[in-house]
Formats: structure tokens, sequence, C-alpha cells
């Protein structure tokens, strides 16, 4: 990573005074990821021989287990569950494919409500349309789930991931998670251990929505944190969180309105030279940026590849989002909530992504961030702007939103159902950012405010690794 920026003679920019500046936590982390020592190459190669003989025996499973369907369904969850199943990917969609070719009808679904769950579930993730109807034989005459099913509660805890990946006008499935969820939040406290925590943690966050454990590279991972330090946008930029979303905080936690002009016409002109014409504090941010791209640009040239249009053009429009908010505060304008939606889908960052996951993004991080956001001068948020409009309630709110996210969600979901109108790999992307989101702002701004969950999540990514 190119450490260009930290050369410049940038003084260090003085405590701010009559600016809207939050009060951001420091990195918690410290020089953790910087300190990588890479293993030496013996023990390294006894450690990659040994994950090549557990990848082997894995394989010789999902093959061997394709006779006896439960076995193969529950092996494939562990796998995936143990978040390596990046390992097996052709593995597992050849044995889900031929699960779902024996599927003739749905006679052919036999088995108790967890197996039926979990297939059904694995499929769907996989983009394979399983119909619905197969959890029919566990309703009554009147279309209800049967109340002897209350005490199968490993079938209650399948049927409920289950219902996560549900379409629009999936009804049945709606009614399942409306049953499972409310007798398992019932029954919880009752439970012992180990299926009470299964239980606990799957309510807090079901498995679609939560993210599977990364591949970690903590090379790659030490170089990164290692050059954002030598930036030192942490002692440099005060006013900022110690995070790489620098260029968010110039906007909304510190810049005034001429400045801000100034720093918004130097990414349209996306010249070196504009640094001349900047306030000290957005030097160092500039040229960051600037360098950054130029490093990619140099990257895609090795591989044949030239995007640096592109990407120029996507910050600049990203930019310009920063600016329009900026305005709205400086202009005391509350946007009506279409208006605000307009700009914020793309200042969230995931302007490249397809509008379901900057609906989920945009709302979720404005449901939990907005009271700490409004503590100080800072531009109305999605709430704001609908409390505004409607004159509604901040929990009327709260409801519109919810629901909102809610058919996102179904919407990512029958997106991702075979056959896709884009390859599978830029939808996991589409599905993994809203998950994201999910893990990040389902009970607190775990973004801003890194909490023991936020902590222990990023923990199990890149510190407790698996293979």
């Amino acid at each position: 990573m190119s450490t260009q920026v930290s050369a410049c003679s940038l003084a260090q920019i003085p405590k701010p005074k009559n600016r809207p500046v939050a009060n951001f936590h420091p990195n918690i982390w410290g020089d953790q990821f910087i300190t990588y020592t890479p293993e030496d190459k013996v023990t390294r190669a006894c450690k990659v021989e040994q994950i090549e003989d557990l990848k082997k025996e894995v394989k010789r499973k999902l093959t061997a287990a394709t006779a006896n369907r439960s076995q193969l369904l529950n092996f494939i969850d562990a796998v995936q569950r143990l978040g390596v199943a990046y390992n097996f990917e052709q593995e597992i969609e050849e044995a889900l494919q031929h699960i779902y070719n024996s599927f003739h009808d749905l006679n052919d679904i036999d088995g108790d409500l967890y197996n039926v769950a979990l297939g059904f579930r694995l499929l769907r993730q996989q983009g394979y349309s399983i119909s619905c109807d197969i959890f029919k034989k566990f309703t009554d005459e009147r279309g209800r789930f049967k109340e002897v099913l209350i005490t199968n509660v490993r079938g209650m805890l399948g049927l409920y991931e289950a219902a996560h990946l549900r379409v629009h006008g999936e009804d049945i499935l709606a009614e399942a998670l409306a049953f499972t969820t409310t007798h398992l939040k019932a029954m919880v406290e009752s439970l012992g251990y180990p299926l009470a925590e299964q239980v606990a943690h799957a309510l807090n966050r079901p498995i679609r929505k939560g993210l599977e454990r990364l591949e970690a590279r903590w090379e790659e991972l030490s170089n990164l944190a290692r050059w954002w330090k030598e930036l030192g946008f942490a002692t440099k930029l005060p006013f900022a969180r110690d995070r790489l979303d620098t260029w968010d905080d110039i906007y909304d936690a510190y810049g005034n309105p001429e400045e801000l002009k100034l720093f918004t016409e130097a990414i349209e002109r996306w010249d070196s030279n504009s640094i001349d014409h900047l306030p000290e504090y957005m030097k160092l941010s500039y040229m960051a940026l600037l360098d950054v791209y130029k490093e990619i640009e140099e990257e895609m040239e090795k591989e044949g590849n030239q995007y640096r249009v592109h990407y120029a053009k996507e910050m600049k429009n990203q930019v310009r989002a920063y600016f329009a908010e900026a305005k709205w505060l400086h202009e005391e304008h509350r946007p009506t909530i279409e208006e605000y939606m307009r700009v914020a889908v793309v200042s969230s960052g995931y302007y490249l992504i397809a509008t379901t996951s900057c609906l989920i993004a945009r709302l979720m991080d404005d449901i939990r961030s907005h009271k700490f956001e409004q503590e100080r001068e800072h531009v109305a948020s999605a709430i704001e702007c609908y409390m505004n409009q409607y004159g509604g309630s901040e929990e009327q709110a709260y409801n519109n939103f919810q629901k909102q996210i809610e058919n996102a969600w179904m919407d990512i979901n029958q997106e991702c159902l075979k056959p896709t109108d884009v390859p599978m790999p830029i939808l996991a992307l589409i599905l993994n950012l809203a998950r994201a989101a999910d893990v990040f702002y389902e009970e607190q701004d775990g973004y801003t405010h890194v909490g023991k969950v936020m902590k222990n999540n990023i923990a199990s990514c890149f510190i407790d690794l698996i293979i």
C-alpha cells in the first residue's frame, strides 16, 4: 500500500473550535493488526499440508454422503456455519444440485420439520427456487402451523431460519416466522445448554442476516493497518473517526460550507495541483484519496484493465452526495423523505450495489445513529425527515422503515434465485453488504461505537481463525 502522503509536511490540525464535532472513541485495536510476524517457511509449509489434508477429507465426505440426504444436508450446514465453505464451493453446489434434481414433486420431500426446513434453507441459499408449499403438511385445516410443533425446539429453530429466505407473496413463510419467533422467545429462558444459546443467538441474528466467518489474510490486513497509521489521520485529523471513512467526517463533522465547496471542486477536478487551494487539514485526505486510486489504477493496468474513469466517477458521485447533505445542514433545509433517500443511498457508500442493499444500509444506520448525530449540528436523518413531512412520531418512523427493510430483504432473496440476471458472485456482494449493515446496526451503531459484540465479530474474522 502506498505511503506517499505520510511524507507530506502537514501541520497537525488544531483543536476544533465552533465546529459540529462528534466525540468519537479511539481505535480499540491499537497496533494489534500491525504487529504481524510472518511464519517461517517450514512452519507455514506444515500448516498448509495439514489444511490440504483436511480439505481432502471434507471433500470426500461431501461426495460419500450423497446417498443419505439428511446426513449430507447436516454436513453442508456444519461446513457453512464454520465459515469454511469457500474451500468447497464446487462440491457443495454439485451436492445441492443433486438433491434439488431428485425432487420431482412435493411428495418427494419427506422427513421431520427440522430436516425439511434445513433442506429448504440450504437450497434457497444456493439459489434454487424450491416451493414453500413443502411446509403445508405442518399446518392444520385453517392453514396455521400445528401447535404440536412447539415442543420440537430443534424443528422450530430450523423453520425460523428457513422463513428468512422468503420472497414476496409467500404467506406461509410469513406465518412461519411469526409463529416460530413468538414461541422461541417464550421458551428460550427455560431451555438448557446449548439449545438456549443457539435459540438466543438465532433470535438476535438469523443465519440469513449474519456474515460468514471470513477467510482472513493477516499479511494484507497488517499492511493495510500499517498504511493507515502512517497516514496519521488519527492525530492529524482529530475530529474524524479512526476508521477508513475520513471523507464522510470532513463533510458532516468538521468542514464549513466554504471549505467543503473547495474540497468538492478539487474532487471534481481530480488533479494533485488542486491541493494548493485547500485548507491544511484537507490536503492530507485529498492526496491520500488520489494516491489510493492511482495505486488501484496501476494494479488494474497490470491485469490489462483500466478502471480509472469508472472509479473516479463513482467517488465524485459520492462526494456530491456528501456536499448536498452538508448544504442542507448549513441552509437549515429539511428535505422530504423522498429527496433525502435519493441522496442518502449514495452517501452511504453503497452506490455500486443494488438499491435494496443501499436501502437496508441507510435506514438501519439512521435508525441507530440519528439520536447521537442530532446531539450536535448535523443534517437531518431519515427519521427527522419522515417526522417533519408526515407529522408522525419517532416510533411510527421506525415501524415504517423496518417494514421497508423487511421488503428489501425479500427483494434480495428473490434476486438470488436462479436463473439470475447477473452472476451470483455479484449478488453475493449485495447480500453480504446487506448482512454487514445488519451486523453493524441491528442493536446499536456498532460502527461508530464499537462494543463487545462488534469486537468479538471482528476477532472471529481475523484473530480466532479456523483455517
